[in-house]
Formats: C-alpha cells, sequence, structure tokens
C-alpha cells in the first residue's frame, strides 16, 4: 500500500490521546500504535478487544475499538474500521471525531447517505468544521455523479504491473514514454522483513519496458544500489531521466518512523544508492512523494512541516536556487486535510490527490490550473471514473488524456493497483456529397469549411463526390462547394457541445452554368402566375444562391404544358416567370441581373437520369414532346405534363460588375 508513506506522515498528526497501560497487551498495542505500526497494533488491539468483557468493560472496549479502527482506517481497511468505529460509539466513546471518522469510513465504502448522516452528527457538536463540511459536499457530488451521464473515460487494471500485493505510483522516465517506474510491495521486493506498518513486505521500486512491438514487459526490480532492506519508492525524475528523486522510510529503534526524500543517479539499467535530499534542517517533519517539474527547475513535495495549513501540504523548492526558495502552494491547494502525490503535467497544471477538497471517499485526484498572471489555482475534481469511493492517487501520463494511475477501489484488504486510463477522442465529423441538378457527381468539386475558431480546410471530392472533414465541438461552421462549370452554394451549421461522436450529413447540389437548371417547388395557382405560399422555401434558396454568386446575371424561365393555345400558354409561363423575378427583386437581388421570358410548350423536357431513376416508364433522352405524349397512357400522359410544367433558371453572364 502507498499508505506506507502517508502512515508515516501522519503518525504526529494523529491527534489521539493514547490510553494509559492497562496491561501488557495493551501497552504493546499503544507503543505499536505510536510508532505508526498500524498492521501489527490492529492485530494487538484485536486480541485485546475479544478478551474484554462486554458488560464489565463498556469504557475500555470503547477505546480500544476506537483505536482499532484508526489502525483499519490507515490500512485503508475501510468496512473493518466502519464496524469498529460502530462499536467504539456502541461502548459510548466519548469522543465526538468518532463520528466524523466513521462518516470518512463510510464514504469510502460508497455508503454516502450513511456517511452524510454521521457527518451531520458530528456538525452538532462542531458546526463549523470545513472537514466535515468539505465531506458532505463530496457525498452529495458523488450521488450526483453516479446519476450523471456515463464520461468517456476508459479506465482498466492494468494486470501486467500488478501483483496480489499493493502496486502504486507509476511514473514514466522521459518523453519517450518507453520506460514506467512504480512502486511495490510484491513478494518479490528486497529483503525478508515484513513491515510493521502494513503486514507486507517492505516496497522497493520496479521497472517496465515496452518491446519492439510496443507492448509492456514484465516488471523487474530496479537494478543498482537503489532497493533496500527498506521502504523505498514514489519516484519522479528530472527532465533528463538521469536523476532520480525518491520516497525513503527513515527507521530507527529509538525514533519514530518517518520518511524522507532522497535520490539516485543513473548509469544505463542501474541506479546508484540513494543520497539524502536536504529541503531544510528540520529533522523531524516528514518529506515524501517528490515531483520534478518539467522544465527542471522545482521539486513538489509532501511535507507536515510548520507553517502548512492542517495535515500534509505540498510544498516546493527550487533546485536550481534552493537557499530561500521554499513556499507552500497555499489555501487554495492546501487544505486542513491532506494533499499528496503533486504531479506537474506542464508549470501551470497540477495534478494531486486529497481528502480535504470535497470528494467521492478516501484520496480522490484534482487538477489545479494556475492562471495567467500567476496568482491564483483552480481546483477541480476529475471525476468519475478516475475517481471512486477509495483512495485514487499517483497519475502519470503518457501520450494525450491517456496514462496510469493508482487505486485501492474494490480491494476489501485496502491493497493498491495500478490502473490505465485513456479518454477516446470525440470524433466529430461532416461528409456529404457533391452532385450537380441531375444528381450525378460533380468532377473535381472543391470543398471549402471556415469555423469560427479560426480553422479553415480544403478538400477535393473524391470521384462519387464524396467528401469527409474532421471538426471540432461547439463550433460555427461556414461551407461553400463549386467547381468549375457551376455556381458555389453555401451551407452554414453548428456543431454539438456533446461529449459525443457525432457525423453530420451535407450534400451540395450545384447549378450548371452550360444548361438551363430546373427550380423544384415553385408552385402557382391554378391557370394564373399568382405564387403560392409553398413556393417560399424554393425561392429564399434561390435567392441565396444568387448572393453566394454575385457575378452572376440569369434568365428566368417559365414552362406549360402542351394543353390550351399556344399564345395563351406563352403568355401565362411570361407572366409565371417575372413574379418568380419580382420575387427576387423583393428579396434584394439586384433587377439587372434578372431578365424573363415566358416559353409556353414550346421547349418540352428532355428525360435526364434523374427523371428517369423517378419515371422509369421514361427513357432517358427521350425528349417529352406533344407527339411522345400522344401515344402514352392517360397516367402516364400526366406524369409527363408535369414534367413540363416547371421553371428554369439559365446563367447568362458570369462576369456581372456590381460596382
Amino acid at each position: 500500500m502507498k499508505r506506507w508513506f502517508s502512515a508515516f506522515l501522519i503518525v504526529s498528526l494523529l491527534g489521539i490521546v493514547l490510553g494509559g497501560c492497562k496491561g501488557p497487551k495493551l501497552a504493546d498495542a499503544n507503543a505499536q500504535f505510536e510508532r505508526g505500526e498500524f498492521y501489527n497494533a490492529s492485530r494487538t488491539y484485536k486480541k485485546v478487544y475479544n478478551k474484554l468483557n462486554p458488560k464489565q468493560d463498556r469504557e475500555l472496549r470503547g477505546e480500544v475499538a476506537y483505536k482499532m479502527a484508526t489502525c483499519y482506517r490507515r490500512l485503508n481497511m475501510f468496512p473493518a474500521a466502519s464496524a469498529a468505529y460502530t462499536n467504539a460509539l456502541r461502548y459510548g466513546y466519548p469522543d465526538s471525531m468518532a463520528y466524523y471518522w466513521l462518516g470518512r469510513s463510510l464514504q469510502a465504502e460508497g455508503k454516502y447517505q450513511a456517511a452524510m448522516d454521521n457527518y451531520e452528527i458530528f456538525r452538532t457538536w462542531r458546526p463549523d468544521d470545513q472537514l466535515a463540511k468539505e465531506g458532505l459536499r463530496g457525498c452529495r457530488q458523488a450521488i450526483a455523479a453516479k446519476n450523471a451521464k456515463k464520461s468517456r473515460y476508459i479506465v482498466k487494471p492494468a494486470k501486467l504491473f500488478n501483483s496480489r500485493r499493493a502496486d502504486f505510483a507509476p511514473m514514466y522516465l522521459d518523453k519517450t514514454l518507453n520506460t514506467l517506474y512504480f512502486t511495490s510491495s510484491t513478494e518479490k521486493a528486497t529483503g525478508t522483513l515484513k513491515s510493521e506498518i502494513t503486514g507486507t513486505k517492505k516496497s522497493d521500486v520496479f521497472v517496465t519496458t515496452k518491446d519492439e512491438q510496443g507492448k509492456w514487459k514484465r516488471p523487474e526490480l530496479v537494478e543498482g544500489g537503489l532497493n533496500t532492506e527498506n521502504d523505498e519508492g514514489i519516484v519522479s525524475f528530472s527532465p533528463d531521466g538521469q536523476t532520480m528523486y525518491l520516497t525513503v522510510a527513515r527507521r530507527a529503534p529509538d525514533a519514530d518512523t518517518s520518511v524522507e526524500i532522497y535520490t539516485s543517479r543513473r548509469s544505463d539499467a542501474t541506479w546508484s544508492e540513494p543520497q539524502k535530499f536536504e529541503i531544510t534542517a528540520d529533522t523531524l517533519s516528514a518529506y515524501g512523494h517528490p515531483a520534478v517539474s518539467p522544465d527542471g527547475t522545482y521539486l513538489y513535495f509532501t511535507s507536515d512541516m510548520p507553517g502548512g495549513y492542517g495535515g500534509k501540504d505540498i510544498w516546493r523548492i527550487n533546485l536550481k536556487e534552493r537557499s530561500g526558495s521554499l513556499e507552500n502552494l497555499g489555501p487554495q491547494i492546501n487544505t486542513p486535510g491532506d494533499e499528496m502525490f503533486p504531479y506537474l503535467r506542464s508549470d501551470s497544471l497540477l495534478y494531486f490527490s486529497s481528502d480535504g477538497h470535497p470528494g467521492f471517499g478516501g484520496l480522490d485526484m484534482f487538477k489545479a490550473r494556475l492562471n495567467s498572471t500567476g496568482d491564483r489555482w483552480s481546483v477541480d475534481n476529475v471525476g468519475l471514473p478516475l475517481n471512486s469511493q477509495g483512495d485514487d492517487f499517483g497519475i502519470t501520463f503518457g501520450e494525450g488524456e491517456a496514462g496510469f494511475f493508482s487505486s485501492n477501489r474494490g480491494d476489501a484488504r485496502g491493497y493498491d493497483h495500478i490502473y490505465s486510463f485513456e479518454y477516446p477522442e470525440v470524433k466529430v465529423t461532416i461528409s456529404g456529397y457533391v452532385i450537380d441538378k441531375d444528381e450525378e457527381p460533380v468532377a473535381n468539386a472543391i470543398i471549402r469549411i471556415v469555423g469560427d475558431d479560426g480553422s479553415n480546410q480544403k478538400e477535393v471530392a473524391r470521384s462519387d463526390g464524396s467528401f469527409r472533414f474532421k471538426l471540432e465541438r461547439g463550433v460555427k461552421y461556414v461551407m461553400m462547394a463549386g467547381a468549375k462549370g457551376y455556381l458555389n452554394v453555401k451551407q452554414e451549421f453548428e456543431s454539438s457541445m456533446e461529449e459525443e461522436d457525432a457525423d453530420y450529413e451535407v450534400d451540395f447540389m450545384l447549378a450548371a452554368i452550360f444548361k438551363p437548371q430546373v427550380v423544384e417547388n415553385i408552385f402557382y395557382d391554378f391557370d394564373k402566375a399568382s405564387l403560392r405560399p409553398e413556393s417560399k422555401a424554393a425561392l429564399d434558396e434561390m435567392a441565396q444562391m444568387l448572393r453566394d454568386n454575385p457575378n452572376v446575371t440569369i434568365e428566368m424561365g417559365a414552362h406549360t404544358d402542351r394543353k390550351g393555345t399556344d399564345e395563351y400558354n406563352v403568355g401565362l409561363s411570361n407572366r409565371r416567370a417575372k413574379s418568380v423575378v419580382d420575387y427576387l427583386v423583393a428579396a434584394g437581388i439586384s433587377p439587372d441581373r434578372l431578365t424573363w421570358k415566358g416559353y409556353g410548350e414550346t421547349v418540352p423536357k428532355k428525360v435526364t437520369k434523374r427523371i428517369n431513376r423517378e419515371y422509369p416508364q421514361f427513357e432517358e433522352g427521350v425528349e417529352l414532346t406533344e407527339e411522345y405524349i400522344s401515344t402514352l397512357s392517360p397516367e402516364d400522359q400526366e406524369a409527363a405534363d408535369q414534367i413540363n410544367r416547371r421553371t428554369e433558371f439559365q446563367v447568362t453572364s458570369i462576369n456581372y460588375d456590381m460596382y
């Protein structure tokens, strides 16, 4: 477990008044507790607790249960801690902190409502307690997060790296991302002694590398003089990968257990024996969890030294000018709780773990951004599924939003394990086809797309007229399609802000310059020239096309079917064509760009591929003359007449100068 570092750091911070010696066994347990040997102390307390009479030794049973619960909590065994705190309260343990710690333990189990109940009981004694308030906020956030939309993050156990013990605090060696170090108390660790604090072997530093296929190899102990009988781990590296900063346990028979930061130098694949890194002359405080800034200027670390905000705080020191450079990161980062495991992704982006900021339980990971003036951090919980009800900490990033972190989620023993994470890129695209009015692909059509984010893309349509662009979320785009011999067409749209893959579809239908183009969906009243209301959409689209092609002049032509006299049909079609021109002028199109002509029934329509697809009874290339129509059935005659009744435009010039 990573808590062998955390445990060392909290021994002097427990704030618990230990009971006196009530007999040899209890004295032994209290001594183990004071030394931070929580695993051994929990076992001894349990033996003492089981021997006490529930009726005659109620007060002492409550005290032992409370201390036993604290050991379990420090070992991350939260179900056992919750049960022991409950027993302490059942036997009348008088300290109201029992309700607070029971709330914390229940929150770490994911039992949020029960945790909130105990926080509220605790607040009847201490209504202004900041940690209890943050605990309540964290529970509410956790409940809301569970009911919210699922995150896109994919989190998986890194099975190759994990053992049957604790594996945690992964860290890449350098920017090649081919070497990963982490800490483990696996049975393969150096030495034979078990830790009095965790009950497992003392932790060592392990390393894994990628093979030629880019797959991770099985982890191995780091070679050289780095690993010893002591606890070593939680590493960080200088930008050149030649210096390791690590946490090492300080163990002495006549002193409390604590931790210090050491350095080691690399020679090929081996690391030298660690040397102590002096931060201050203070030998009573603990120093751990080193993290080097990306530019190598600062060393960030965790300490309980005086001058903090309570518990363990994150500090930093200038590696190039150490004297007088030590500074606490301040109250925006640090709280009355514990802030640990700093990781600098950039000089203004800090990741860390905390149980003082509102979280889902145990340690949660937080992301802090430094503003442009360098005087304020904004802190956000990284959310589910990176965080859980358990301890989540020790993150490291590889390429993009992917990397590794450690967590004890789902492990009843409280052991930590390494997890991989990745945030799949949200893929937003727009695709479609560029075709002509006969629905045939337009060769070599050019599509441009400009976004209000400053993006500007261009693509040539494929042989089938298809195209595709990659887009960003929440951007307004303007698209224009055009080709030689065709009029340009413009469309606008806005991509959604939703964190979901999306493929927008848009087709461009280009009008050819060299032949008449039918304007679909223009309707007139029967035997009249007045436009019907349902024609508005088509006419507005026509006006927009003329705006998008300001150098073009056109002739509007109207055609009738074979019914009626030639003189009547020419007059009716002429009035209908002028009605369209009048609408376009009213829409802002200059009259200089528009002419009109009524053709009556003198120009029958020739069947195109598109017409043939819609009316397969008419062979492609056939001209729908009066003579041809007279040979058809009554139903087909009506269909042919409908095709001939049409409104078209013909480009008459492409060099109109509006000035």
